[in-house]
């Protein structure tokens, strides 16, 4: 069976949860690969509405794996606590495992998220605030703490008592605030590892053995690929890469494992913060957008920036993921709309660019160049067949195909999982 890679093609929120919820019913392993409880994946199936922030979307399913990889940064209380809830509603969450490898949320990686968007000012990232950037940066400067290393405690403590006093010279001398108390921290801490003990493995380990016994593995990915610290909106990015490519990393298994990988788009542009979102719609137009497709973040509850759908972004997007297939979701979000635009491409200093730039500064010049398509002003939420769409829905899916250079194997009608058309099938 393959490997198949569900990514994020555009500013994250594309749907992913969806997707994955739909695909994993074959799946024997669902693993998450990146980011952290910032990202917020909306499932919508039998057990109910969920909005899931680090659990993977495959726990739904009684004889599917769901695994947090080691390129995730875990906050154990969200995580317990998304845990309860999801066993509150009857789902059982025994086959969830953690990696060993997987760093740990601190309470100072909070607090200093906070403190230093706040000293940004107007100059903020926009960030969750939840302690994503800070934990990543620690990982790469090794001084991050593994959820592994709670299982060892006296080896925890020896680590907590340095780190921790590195960051309390930081958070008084710097920033002005009271110092973390090594005792609390540690005793809080020591709670977890005890209620999580026997969810934490060498789940690289049992992703090898799953592969060797021929059963589909899903990589989810988290956010979307503009938010990517290399390819993305830089400095407006994630602090880990949501591509294809990482998931190898992120859940320890050889790039020649992967056999597809599945690109999930917006029928439009959405994105959360700060940054540039080159076809954004600031009007009626955005609003109502917005509204139809309750464009509300998931994790911060902000409202999302809605714009047209952008084929620069797309083509990059595809690109560097190397997209096998594509999802396009909320599709019926724009059933009201009597006509569509999709940009094709930006004119910049007065001439016409089909690229994304890495600049800034020069992206923030680009205006974009539309195409128009005439709208289908129809319901569409209960058809499941590609041909029965309005001809006007399959001319703007024919011509997304067209323009991104990647066939379309799902398109979604509706927020719940049977709101779904299989194109062409993905497994």
């Amino acid at each position: 069976m393959p490997v198949i890679a569900v990514i994020g093609a555009q500013w994250g929120d594309e749907g992913k949860g969806k997707v994955v919820d739909l695909l994993a019913e074959k799946a024997g392993v669902v693993a998450r690969f990146s980011g952290g409880d910032n990202a917020g994946h909306t499932v919508i199936n039998p057990y109910g509405e969920f909005r899931l922030h680090l659990i993977p979307s495959g726990i739904f399913y009684p004889y599917t794996v769901a695994i947090i990889g080691n390129g995730v940064v875990i906050n154990p209380a969200v995580l317990l606590d998304e845990i309860a809830q999801l066993n509150q509603c009857g789902v059982n969450t025994t086959r969830l495992f953690i990696s060993d490898r997987a760093h740990l949320i601190m309470p100072y990686h909070i607090l200093l998220d906070r403190l230093e968007e706040e000293s940004r000012a107007g100059k903020a990232i926009g960030t969750t605030g939840k302690g994503i950037g800070p934990a990543f940066a620690d990982k790469a400067a090794r001084l991050g703490i593994r959820i592994g290393d709670l299982l060892d405690k006296e080896t925890f403590l020896e680590r907590l008592r340095f780190i921790l006093d590195y960051k309390n010279t930081i958070l008084t001398k710097i920033y002005g605030a009271s110092p973390l108390s090594l005792d609390e921290v540690y005793a809080q801490y020591c709670q977890y590892g005890e209620r999580l003990a026997a969810r934490i493995r060498e789940t690289d380990i049992m992703l090898e053995e799953a592969l060797n016994r021929d059963e589909l593995v899903i990589l989810e990915g988290a956010q979307g690929t503009l938010l990517d610290p290399d390819f993305g909106t830089y400095p407006y990015t994630t602090s880990s890469s949501p591509l294809a490519s990482s998931g190898c990393l992120g859940a320890g298994i050889s790039p020649t494992r992967i056999s597809r990988i599945l690109g999930v788009f917006k029928a439009y542009c959405t994105r959360v913060g700060s940054g540039p979102l080159p076809t954004e719609l600031k009007d009626e137009t955005g609003d109502l957008i917005r509204e139809r497709g309750h464009e509300y973040g998931t994790t911060t509850g902000r409202p999302r920036r809605c714009g047209w759908f952008d084929t620069v972004v797309a083509r990059l997007s595809t690109r560097i993921n190397g997209f096998t297939g594509a999802a396009i979701t909320r599709l019926d979000v724009l059933n009201a709309l009597p006509r569509l635009k999709i940009c094709v491409g930006y004119r910049l200093n007065g001439k016409s660019v089909d690229y994304f730039p890495s600049n800034i500064t020069t992206l923030e010049k680009c205006q974009p160049i539309y195409e128009e398509l005439e709208g289908w002003q129809a319901p569409i939420s209960d058809i499941r067949q590609y041909e029965q769409l309005p001809a006007q829905a399959r001319q703007y899916i024919a011509r997304l195909e067209e323009l991104i250079s990647c066939p379309v194997n799902i398109i979604s009608v509706g927020a719940r999982r049977e709101q779904t058309i299989i194109k062409t099938p993905v497994i």
